[in-house]
């Protein structure tokens, strides 16, 4: 690897706190905007892996849609200001693809509010108050977890998961107060202090948004490291950031790997279907010297390691011993 890459890796190492602690795990979520959360023990991994203790951590966050459709755990206070970029977003389009007309959804909305004041929080609750208005295709399509009235609502900030590990959802206040142009620029001097150093393209994969909306923006606060003609920008802190170690666990959809358009200096094209599979979802990996060398994981109590090439039988111990470490953080807590 050339040294501007391997100052890259180093940097942002430093930057998403593989390198560092931080020992708040609301903090850490805000610093990152957001901890990935498709499967919720990812984010206990992701703190533990951090240094950011797990007490109270699932409610310390709320778990909600944000960029991308994904599933984050944000901190509260910071969610208008995330979902502001895709406020509205696709709105009528979800409601064509339910099948229902403005005047239907707008009053399927209310009363689906109406029933979640009246203490009703389940989709599947709601399914069995709706079964008998409409036919079974169209409910499930309302009731989506993936593009459903939920989410809807999820994306105005209207509601969001009771807790981590939740199925149920509370209504909740976080509506955006500002539109997308009015909160780019700050949320994208926070993707570049994190994430950095990243490219314009990563910030717009990231973001979920198009090339158009990062046109025009101020760039001139950033330093810049260009790496095969390609500009990366980041914020610099003042710190130095520690070199890459040897040895580092990553969690499920962890930022270091998920977070860039090229993905090739983390994880090399020959190991990413062992990785990211199929159905999209990304494994816990072991990296090795800031490259993914290996999977790991927690099964029936027990951890399970798997290096893609020959690795030296302390390397193998070491990975044992902090997935089993993690084991026992995590144990009775997920």
């Amino acid at each position: 690897m050339d040294p501007t890459a391997q100052d890259i890796l180093r940097r942002r190492m430093h930057n998403l706190y593989l390198t560092r602690s931080c020992p708040s795990l609301k903090e850490l979520s805000r610093q990152l905007m957001g901890l990935h959360c498709w499967f919720h023990r990812n984010v206990a991994f992701s703190a533990l892996i951090r240094g950011a203790a797990l007490t109270g951590w699932k409610t310390a966050l709320t778990k909600t849609w944000l960029y991308r459709g994904t599933l984050h755990g944000v901190a509260y206070d910071d969610l208008p200001n995330l979902l502001a970029l895709h406020a509205g977003d696709g709105e009528d389009n979800w409601r064509k693809w339910i099948g229902l007309s403005e005047e239907a959804y707008q009053a399927l909305i209310r009363e689906v509010i109406s029933l979640m004041e009246d203490g009703v929080y389940s989709r599947a609750e709601m399914r069995t108050i709706f079964a008998e208005r409409y036919d079974s295709e169209l409910l499930s399509r309302i009731f989506s977890p993936w593009g459903g009235i939920f989410v809807s609502l999820a994306r105005q900030g209207r509601v969001a998961f009771r807790s981590m590990t939740s199925r149920d959802f509370d209504l909740i206040s976080a509506e955006p107060t500002q539109t997308r142009a009015e909160a780019l620029p700050d949320l994208l001097r926070r993707f570049f202090a994190a994430y950095g150093p990243a490219t314009l393209a990563d910030a717009q994969w990231f973001f979920g948004l198009e090339k158009a909306d990062l046109m025009g923006l101020d760039l001139d606060e950033f330093k810049v490291l260009d790496h095969n003609g390609e500009p990366h920008y980041y914020l610099d802190s003042g710190e130095d950031p520690a070199d890459i170690p040897h040895l580092t666990l990553l969690s499920g959809f962890d930022p270091y790997v998920v977070s860039y358009v090229d993905r090739q200096a983390v994880l090399p094209r020959e190991h990413r279907a062992k990785v990211i599979l199929k159905s999209g979802i990304c494994l816990p990996t072991v990296a090795i010297d800031g490259q993914v060398a290996g999977v790991w994981n927690i099964k029936k109590n027990e951890p399970v390691v798997e290096f893609f090439t020959r690795q030296p039988k302390s390397i193998i111990n070491q990975t044992y011993d902090l997935v089993d470490t993690l084991r026992w953080q995590t144990s009775g807590q997920l």
